[in-house]
Order: C-alpha cells, then structure tokens, then sequence
C-alpha cells in the first residue's frame, strides 16, 4: 500500500484481478487498486462468485463490511478495513486491505505467546457478539505490526445461535473490564447507522441480545455439546 489514504484508494482505486486466493469456498481474489499514481492490494468478493447456503441469505459480503463496521464501533480495530464497490470486474463486492501477514501464523500458533492474548480474547469477544458461524485458525493474521486481524467474516450476525469457533481457550474466565466497557458503551449507545444500513431489525435485535447476554455472565462462555468447531480448523 503506497502512502495514499487507504480508504480513498480503497473506495475510488480502479480495480484489476490478480489471481484467485487458494482454499476458499466461494470466489475470493486477490486485486490491485491503482489511483493516480499510487497502488495496493485488496481482497475482492463479488456477491456473483457466492455459493448459495440454506441458511445465509445472498449478500454475504455485505457481512463482510458490517462486521469491519463493528470492530470500528467497538474500537477494537480487528478486522481490516473493509468497504462496498459496486463497480468492481465481477459487480457488486467488498474490497478489505490485504494484510501483508505472517501466513505460517494462526489462532493455534499465537495462542502460546502472553502478548498476543489480549488481542485473541477481544477477537473472541467479536465473534460472540457477531455470532461468527466460522472462524477458523487461519483466520487470524499476524500482521508486520505485531497485530491479530481477524478475516473471513461471512458467515456472521445470524438471529439464530450459529456460532462455530476454534477460540474456546478462556472459556469460563472473566471478560476483562475493558472490553465489557466496550461492550457496554456500544449497547448504550446503540447500533451506528453506518453498521444498521447493513443488518435486517431483527439481526439487529439478536446482536444487542447477545452483547447483553455477555455482560450479564461476565465470563467467557463454554462449549458444553464440544460440538460447536468449524471444519476444517485451520
């Protein structure tokens, strides 16, 4: 990425396809963004290129950029920054920064080291919230400045309890305070218009519920069934 704000070449850059990522199950591809003179990598999903599921209605990149815009409302900064294009080579798509990453990293790799475990839990916490239907190891990135981005949030903000996850590590310990006060402050608030544009009332609804269902445990939840993994892990 050049010294171009992200955003703007992210939202206005011309769109080029430089191939398809490996081991995705609908369409994902790597593009270039080129404005004026300055140039960076994003990745592109086009609604076109989505497998239909029985349970997730079309438009999964939409979730895609809903849940970048819950991160921000949160201030956790999780997820890359994502936005819509409706102008991309395949239609309409989310566009996210592509993290240069450590790709040899994951969930399973960094859960070791003590300073990246703040950084796991508030990706546990997003997911409980957004009721992630499908975070996998390889879905945490370790980026060059030493930060855990969470990707591949399709498969969120489902009214019905969806949640597959391979972070089960704190369960049944105490939310640390500052991330309750994050909570608390978003359901006190509310919902920001940017992030509603994007969720149905009732998938709305279902993600207060959950946040306020976090707070009134205090702690990381457990997996009781054992059941509740995504396929495959990594």
């Amino acid at each position: 990425m050049s010294s171009t704000d992200p955003l703007e070449l992210l939202t206005q850059g011309a769109i080029s396809i430089k191939g398809r990522m490996p081991w995705s199950s609908n369409v994902t591809l790597l593009a270039e963004l080129a404005l004026a003179d300055a140039t960076g990598l994003a990745v592109y999903k086009p609604e076109r290129g989505e497998r239909p599921l029985w349970d997730f209605p079309p438009g999964l990149y939409k979730r895609e950029v809903a849940a970048y815009r819950l991160s921000e409302a949160l201030g956790w900064g999780l997820v890359p920054l994502t936005v819509l294009r409706d102008d991309g080579p395949l239609g309409e798509g989310s566009l996210q920064l592509f993290i240069p990453a450590d790709f040899e990293q994951h969930y399973l790799t960094l859960l070791g080291r003590p300073e990246h475990r703040e950084q796991l839990q508030r990706i546990c916490l997003f997911d409980l919230v957004a009721n992630n239907a499908d975070r996998k190891s390889g879905h945490c990135l370790l980026g060059p400045d030493d930060r855990i981005y969470a990707i591949d949030n399709g498969l969120t903000f489902h009214i019905e309890p969806k949640l597959r996850t391979v972070i089960w590590d704190f369960a049944g310990e105490p939310i640390p305070r500052t991330m309750r006060v994050a909570i608390d402050r978003l359901l006190d608030d509310g919902l920001p218009a940017p992030l509603v544009e994007l969720l149905e009332p009732d998938e709305q609804e279902a993600l207060l519920a959950r946040g306020k269902a976090l707070l009134r445990r205090g702690r990381f939840p457990k997996d009781a069934s054992g059941e509740r993994y995504p396929w495959p892990l990594v």
